[in-house]
């Protein structure tokens, strides 16, 4: 399943959905010359969908960007302009019929070039809106990279189907089938009394054993092949946990989670969705983690917690990971000469004009993934307050 994205002119017509490489190459070279480019990413989770919390999130962040413009210092001619971009974005947003079937999506508009992308996306930092004079493609460049390569295993007693799952679908491998010896009936054994039945028992014991040790070699043949940044065991019952003992001990560290899903039901679309929710699950755990290594660095000099050191970090090329509390937001400034990022005027003093921005936060990730630092995007909300805006891991002191 490619992503799949619209793309209409300012004469209404529409053109063919070329591929995400191509989206980029073509973003990528943009020129708006005196114009401003609108980038909306937002995230379309099951929660974000539920009672329609995207649109008063949309809708909250349009109207924050609306008063903040006049902060930018454009001409009222390219100020309208923008306003009518994010009202066309909200107004897309508002469409139903426009919202992917993925859990993101990323949209690009200007009017004065006649430019408007809708591209769907599996996964978003978190939901941002930002005017710029050329688009924000590195989150969209980035997606894949991100999100890794997964393998998924769905297993019954009987079979197995193995699943490789990237960001944009899943994609099924050759499957095993044992010889089973379930539909067969017990006949007593001369022998003695109850001697058949164990022996029946034992025989269901061991071609179950021969099961899962065949399961756990090919996924350590597949990966061997491609490695995977995770695995994912799907299966009936209690099916998906009886494969973990006898993985090879580096495939153990890698499992991120497992769930329920009948091998025989298991459509690549199914088993997609359910790898995403298995890998958020994972995600949330992963962030208390991160969090609170932050913590205990914090003590030693190899963190930092707060968007003021937070940036000084990244404009040191100091940072090695970017934490960012999914709920904060400020206004701030970029300095002329430097391009370094600051939440006040006086900061940029000797680096030349200070530029506005509608959010230092939102510019900070931008920033983080044109020096190639991971970016982590906290939701779970103990671990999201403990981040004061933004915090950082650092690569040296």
């Amino acid at each position: 399943m490619a992503a799949t994205a619209s793309r209409s002119f300012s004469d209404g017509t529409q053109a063919s959905s070329p591929s995400v490489e191509e989206r980029l190459q073509r973003l990528t070279t943009v020129r708006s010359d005196r114009h401003r480019v609108v980038t909306c990413y937002l995230k379309l989770e099951p929660r974000d969908r539920s009672r329609g919390k995207y649109l008063i999130k949309i809708k909250n962040r349009v109207r924050d960007a609306v008063r903040a413009l006049p902060r930018l210092g454009l001409q009222r001619s390219v100020q309208e302009a923008v306003e009518r971009d994010l009202e066309r974005v909200q107004q897309h947003i508002r469409n139903p019929a426009n919202l992917p079937s993925t859990q993101g999506i990323a949209i690009f508009a200007c009017e004065g070039i006649g430019l408007f992308e809708a591209v769907p996306l599996p996964v978003v930092y978190r939901s941002r809106l930002a005017v710029d004079a050329t688009p924000l493609v590195r989150e969209l460049a980035s997606v894949e990279d991100e999100f890794g390569r997964l393998l998924t295993v769905v297993l019954d007693r009987t079979s197995a189907r193995f699943f490789e799952v990237t960001a944009y679908d899943a994609v099924e491998l050759t499957g095993l089938r044992a010889d089973s010896t379930r539909g067969k009936r017990f006949h007593g054994d001369q022998d003695g009394p109850g001697w058949g039945e164990h022996t029946y028992n034992n025989r269901i014991r061991q071609e179950k054993q021969r099961h899962l040790e065949a399961i756990a070699r090919e996924l350590f043949a597949i990966d061997r092949r491609q490695p995977a940044h995770g695995i994912v065991i799907a299966g009936t019952g209690t099916d998906a946990g009886a494969v973990q003992p006898f993985l090879h001990n580096y495939l153990v560290e890698r499992v991120i989670g497992t769930t329920k899903l009948n091998p025989k039901e298991a459509t690549p679309a199914v088993v997609h969705a359910a790898t995403l929710a298995v890998r958020e699950s994972w995600e949330r755990e992963a962030e208390r983690v991160a969090v609170g290594q932050m913590r205990e660095a914090l003590g030693t000099g190899w963190a930092v917690n707060g968007i003021d050191p937070a940036v000084g970090a990244l404009a040191r090329g100091q940072a090695r990971t970017l934490l960012v509390n999914a709920d904060a937001s400020e206004p701030g400034f970029r300095c002329g000469d430097s391009g370094r990022l600051a939440r006040t005027e006086r900061e940029c003093r000797g680096e030349g004009e200070p530029i506005p921005v509608l959010d230092i936060v939102d510019d900070a990730i931008e920033e983080a993934l044109r020096q190639g630092v991971d970016v982590n995007v906290i939701y779970e909300p103990e671990a999201r307050d403990a981040v004061a805006g933004l915090g950082a891991m650092l690569r040296f002191r």
